[in-house]
Protein backbone atom coordinates (compact mmCIF):
# COMPACT_ATOMS: atom_id res chain seq x y z
CA UNK A 1 0.00 0.00 0.00
CA UNK A 2 2.91 2.34 0.66
CA UNK A 3 4.17 1.74 -2.89
CA UNK A 4 0.70 2.19 -4.38
CA UNK A 5 0.14 5.40 -2.40
CA UNK A 6 3.52 6.88 -3.35
CA UNK A 7 2.38 8.74 -6.53
CA UNK A 8 -0.58 10.40 -4.78
CA UNK A 9 1.57 11.18 -1.75
CA UNK A 10 4.17 12.95 -3.89
CA UNK A 11 1.49 14.67 -5.94
CA UNK A 12 -0.07 15.82 -2.69
CA UNK A 13 3.22 17.29 -1.50
CA UNK A 14 3.48 19.18 -4.79
CA UNK A 15 -0.09 20.48 -4.54
CA UNK A 16 0.46 21.57 -0.95
CA UNK A 17 3.50 23.59 -2.07
CA UNK A 18 1.70 25.27 -4.99
CA UNK A 19 0.94 28.97 -4.37
CA UNK A 20 -2.79 29.63 -4.24
CA UNK A 21 -3.74 25.96 -4.16
CA UNK A 22 -2.01 25.64 -0.80
CA UNK A 23 -4.40 28.28 0.55
CA UNK A 24 -7.41 26.22 -0.57
CA UNK A 25 -6.06 23.16 1.18
CA UNK A 26 -5.25 25.12 4.33
CA UNK A 27 -8.85 26.34 4.39
CA UNK A 28 -10.00 22.75 3.99
CA UNK A 29 -7.86 21.54 6.89
CA UNK A 30 -9.01 24.43 9.09
CA UNK A 31 -12.63 23.63 8.14
CA UNK A 32 -12.08 20.00 9.06
CA UNK A 33 -10.69 21.09 12.44
CA UNK A 34 -13.67 23.26 13.29
CA UNK A 35 -16.12 20.56 12.20
CA UNK A 36 -14.28 17.79 14.04
CA UNK A 37 -14.13 19.76 17.28
CA UNK A 38 -17.81 19.47 18.08
CA UNK A 39 -19.45 17.35 15.40
CA UNK A 40 -20.06 14.26 17.55
CA UNK A 41 -21.58 16.50 20.23
CA UNK A 42 -23.88 18.35 17.84
CA UNK A 43 -25.24 15.90 15.33
CA UNK A 44 -25.96 12.63 17.17
CA UNK A 45 -29.29 12.50 19.02
CA UNK A 46 -28.96 9.98 21.88
CA UNK A 47 -32.64 10.16 22.78
CA UNK A 48 -33.62 9.05 19.27
CA UNK A 49 -31.32 6.03 19.66
CA UNK A 50 -32.71 5.18 23.10
CA UNK A 51 -36.18 5.42 21.58
CA UNK A 52 -35.14 2.77 19.02
CA UNK A 53 -34.20 0.44 21.87
CA UNK A 54 -37.53 1.05 23.57
CA UNK A 55 -39.31 0.38 20.28
CA UNK A 56 -37.49 -2.97 20.10
CA UNK A 57 -38.87 -3.95 23.49
CA UNK A 58 -36.11 -2.68 25.80
CA UNK A 59 -38.35 -0.24 27.64
CA UNK A 60 -35.89 0.64 30.43
CA UNK A 61 -33.29 2.29 28.15
CA UNK A 62 -33.17 6.02 28.90
CA UNK A 63 -29.44 6.72 29.40
CA UNK A 64 -26.03 5.29 28.40
CA UNK A 65 -25.58 3.12 31.50
CA UNK A 66 -28.88 1.32 30.85
CA UNK A 67 -27.49 -0.21 27.65
CA UNK A 68 -25.01 -2.34 29.63
CA UNK A 69 -27.94 -4.32 31.01
CA UNK A 70 -28.51 -5.77 27.53
CA UNK A 71 -26.79 -8.63 25.75
CA UNK A 72 -24.56 -7.76 22.83
CA UNK A 73 -26.79 -9.58 20.35
CA UNK A 74 -29.73 -7.36 21.33
CA UNK A 75 -27.72 -4.21 20.60
CA UNK A 76 -26.45 -5.62 17.31
CA UNK A 77 -30.04 -6.21 16.23
CA UNK A 78 -31.01 -2.59 16.94
CA UNK A 79 -27.88 -1.26 15.18
CA UNK A 80 -28.90 -3.26 12.11
CA UNK A 81 -27.62 -1.95 8.78
CA UNK A 82 -26.33 1.36 10.11
CA UNK A 83 -23.21 1.27 7.94
CA UNK A 84 -25.31 0.85 4.77
CA UNK A 85 -27.03 4.16 5.46
CA UNK A 86 -23.74 6.01 5.75
CA UNK A 87 -22.19 4.31 2.71
CA UNK A 88 -25.15 5.39 0.59
CA UNK A 89 -24.95 9.00 1.76
CA UNK A 90 -21.16 9.10 1.30
CA UNK A 91 -21.42 7.66 -2.21
CA UNK A 92 -23.90 10.32 -3.30
CA UNK A 93 -22.00 13.18 -1.66
CA UNK A 94 -18.64 12.09 -3.07
CA UNK A 95 -20.01 11.68 -6.58
CA UNK A 96 -21.41 15.22 -6.51
CA UNK A 97 -18.17 16.68 -5.23
CA UNK A 98 -16.15 14.63 -7.71
CA UNK A 99 -17.90 16.35 -10.61
CA UNK A 100 -16.34 19.64 -9.46
CA UNK A 101 -12.77 18.30 -9.56
CA UNK A 102 -10.14 20.11 -7.50
CA UNK A 103 -12.40 22.99 -6.34
CA UNK A 104 -14.79 20.47 -4.79
CA UNK A 105 -12.18 18.73 -2.64
CA UNK A 106 -12.18 21.11 0.41
CA UNK A 107 -15.96 21.00 0.87
CA UNK A 108 -15.96 17.27 0.14
CA UNK A 109 -13.42 16.60 2.90
CA UNK A 110 -15.39 18.63 5.44
CA UNK A 111 -18.60 16.81 4.47
CA UNK A 112 -16.92 13.39 4.58
CA UNK A 113 -15.35 14.04 7.98
CA UNK A 114 -18.69 15.31 9.31
CA UNK A 115 -20.38 12.15 8.09
CA UNK A 116 -17.73 9.79 9.45
CA UNK A 117 -17.70 11.39 12.89
CA UNK A 118 -21.47 11.24 13.02
CA UNK A 119 -21.28 7.53 12.19
CA UNK A 120 -18.72 6.96 14.95
CA UNK A 121 -20.87 8.93 17.37
CA UNK A 122 -23.89 6.79 16.56
CA UNK A 123 -22.00 3.54 17.06
CA UNK A 124 -20.66 4.87 20.38
CA UNK A 125 -24.14 5.80 21.57
CA UNK A 126 -25.70 2.49 20.52
CA UNK A 127 -23.10 0.61 22.57
CA UNK A 128 -23.53 2.73 25.70
CA UNK A 129 -20.86 5.44 25.52
CA UNK A 130 -21.51 9.13 26.17
CA UNK A 131 -19.89 11.08 23.33
CA UNK A 132 -20.08 14.35 25.25
CA UNK A 133 -17.22 13.16 27.49
CA UNK A 134 -13.65 14.16 26.66
CA UNK A 135 -12.32 10.64 26.59
CA UNK A 136 -15.07 9.54 24.21
CA UNK A 137 -14.43 12.40 21.83
CA UNK A 138 -10.73 11.55 21.81
CA UNK A 139 -11.56 7.89 21.25
CA UNK A 140 -13.78 8.83 18.29
CA UNK A 141 -11.02 10.94 16.74
CA UNK A 142 -8.57 8.07 17.09
CA UNK A 143 -11.03 5.67 15.43
CA UNK A 144 -10.91 8.12 12.53
CA UNK A 145 -7.12 8.24 12.76
CA UNK A 146 -6.98 4.45 12.62
CA UNK A 147 -9.28 4.17 9.60
CA UNK A 148 -7.35 6.84 7.66
CA UNK A 149 -3.85 5.58 8.55
CA UNK A 150 -1.74 5.10 5.41
CA UNK A 151 1.04 3.12 7.14
CA UNK A 152 1.47 0.43 9.79
CA UNK A 153 3.28 2.92 12.05
CA UNK A 154 0.39 5.40 12.03
CA UNK A 155 -2.07 2.55 12.66
CA UNK A 156 0.01 1.57 15.70
CA UNK A 157 -0.07 5.15 17.00
CA UNK A 158 -3.86 5.22 16.73
CA UNK A 159 -4.26 1.79 18.32
CA UNK A 160 -2.07 2.82 21.26
CA UNK A 161 -4.50 5.66 21.96
CA UNK A 162 -7.55 3.44 21.53
CA UNK A 163 -6.17 0.78 23.89
CA UNK A 164 -5.31 3.35 26.54
CA UNK A 165 -8.72 5.02 26.55
CA UNK A 166 -10.61 1.71 26.34
CA UNK A 167 -8.65 0.25 29.27
CA UNK A 168 -9.11 3.32 31.43
CA UNK A 169 -12.86 3.40 30.88
CA UNK A 170 -13.29 -0.37 31.32
CA UNK A 171 -11.29 -0.34 34.56
CA UNK A 172 -13.52 2.50 35.80
CA UNK A 173 -10.49 4.69 36.28
CA UNK A 174 -11.18 8.37 36.79
CA UNK A 175 -10.20 10.13 33.60
CA UNK A 176 -8.09 13.13 34.49
CA UNK A 177 -9.84 16.06 32.92
CA UNK A 178 -7.57 17.63 30.34
CA UNK A 179 -7.11 21.36 30.34
CA UNK A 180 -9.50 22.66 27.69
CA UNK A 181 -6.75 24.39 25.73
CA UNK A 182 -4.69 21.18 25.56
CA UNK A 183 -7.75 19.12 24.62
CA UNK A 184 -8.66 21.45 21.75
CA UNK A 185 -5.04 21.47 20.57
CA UNK A 186 -4.88 17.66 20.42
CA UNK A 187 -8.20 17.50 18.53
CA UNK A 188 -6.86 20.07 16.07
CA UNK A 189 -3.63 18.16 15.55
CA UNK A 190 -5.42 14.88 14.85
CA UNK A 191 -7.87 16.69 12.56
CA UNK A 192 -5.01 18.27 10.64
CA UNK A 193 -3.32 14.90 10.11
CA UNK A 194 -6.54 13.26 8.93
CA UNK A 195 -7.35 16.25 6.68
CA UNK A 196 -3.97 16.04 4.96
CA UNK A 197 -4.34 12.29 4.44
CA UNK A 198 -7.76 12.67 2.87
CA UNK A 199 -6.64 15.56 0.69
CA UNK A 200 -3.87 13.44 -0.80
CA UNK A 201 -6.15 10.43 -1.18
CA UNK A 202 -8.78 12.44 -3.04
CA UNK A 203 -6.46 14.03 -5.60
CA UNK A 204 -7.56 11.42 -8.13
CA UNK A 205 -10.89 13.28 -8.31
CA UNK A 206 -9.25 15.90 -10.53
CA UNK A 207 -9.22 13.35 -13.41
CA UNK A 208 -11.76 14.57 -16.00
CA UNK A 209 -15.01 12.58 -16.34
CA UNK A 210 -13.86 9.91 -13.86
CA UNK A 211 -13.90 12.33 -10.91
CA UNK A 212 -17.50 11.58 -9.90
CA UNK A 213 -16.99 7.81 -9.89
CA UNK A 214 -13.68 8.10 -8.04
CA UNK A 215 -15.06 10.61 -5.51
CA UNK A 216 -18.17 8.59 -4.76
CA UNK A 217 -16.28 5.30 -4.67
CA UNK A 218 -13.58 6.59 -2.35
CA UNK A 219 -16.08 8.12 0.08
CA UNK A 220 -18.07 4.88 0.28
CA UNK A 221 -14.84 2.90 0.73
CA UNK A 222 -13.53 5.22 3.44
CA UNK A 223 -16.71 5.39 5.47
CA UNK A 224 -16.97 1.60 5.20
CA UNK A 225 -13.56 1.36 6.88
CA UNK A 226 -14.65 3.84 9.56
CA UNK A 227 -17.92 1.99 10.25
CA UNK A 228 -16.15 -1.38 10.43
CA UNK A 229 -13.58 -0.01 12.87
CA UNK A 230 -16.24 1.66 15.03
CA UNK A 231 -18.48 -1.43 14.99
CA UNK A 232 -15.80 -3.82 16.25
CA UNK A 233 -14.06 -1.41 18.63
CA UNK A 234 -17.23 -0.30 20.41
CA UNK A 235 -18.53 -3.88 20.62
CA UNK A 236 -15.25 -4.91 22.24
CA UNK A 237 -15.47 -1.98 24.64
CA UNK A 238 -19.06 -2.86 25.51
CA UNK A 239 -17.97 -6.37 26.47
CA UNK A 240 -14.97 -5.03 28.40
CA UNK A 241 -17.13 -2.61 30.39
CA UNK A 242 -19.63 -5.36 31.14
CA UNK A 243 -17.28 -8.28 31.83
CA UNK A 244 -13.89 -6.73 32.60
CA UNK A 245 -10.98 -5.00 30.91
CA UNK A 246 -9.28 -8.32 30.12
CA UNK A 247 -11.64 -8.65 27.17
CA UNK A 248 -9.69 -5.94 25.33
CA UNK A 249 -7.12 -7.34 22.95
CA UNK A 250 -3.77 -5.64 23.56
CA UNK A 251 -2.41 -5.17 20.05
CA UNK A 252 0.05 -2.45 21.12
CA UNK A 253 1.19 -0.93 24.38
CA UNK A 254 -1.22 1.73 25.68
CA UNK A 255 -0.20 5.29 24.83
CA UNK A 256 1.43 7.42 27.47
CA UNK A 257 0.31 10.73 25.92
CA UNK A 258 -3.06 11.80 24.54
CA UNK A 259 -1.54 13.16 21.31
CA UNK A 260 -0.57 10.33 18.92
CA UNK A 261 1.96 12.63 17.21
CA UNK A 262 1.11 11.72 13.65
CA UNK A 263 3.85 12.85 11.22
CA UNK A 264 1.26 14.87 9.25
CA UNK A 265 0.72 17.09 12.30
CA UNK A 266 4.03 18.76 11.61
CA UNK A 267 3.62 19.19 7.85
CA UNK A 268 3.76 22.85 6.96
CA UNK A 269 1.08 24.20 4.66
CA UNK A 270 2.20 27.24 2.62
Amino acid sequence: MKVLNWPLDKAGDLVFATPGVGDVIRSSVQGVTSVCNDIAHWSVRPEAIYSEFRGDGHTAITKPADIFSLDLEHIDRVVGWLSAKYKGIALAEGAGAGLLGLPGIPADIVALLSLTLRAIGEYATYYGFDISLQQERLFAMNVLGLASSPTDSSKALAMAQLVRIAQDVAQKQTWQQIEQHAFVQVIQQISKAVGIRLTKAKLAQVIPVAGAAIGGGFNAYFISKVCDAAFYLYRERFLANKYGADVIEITVEPAKHIDPHYPEEYASIP
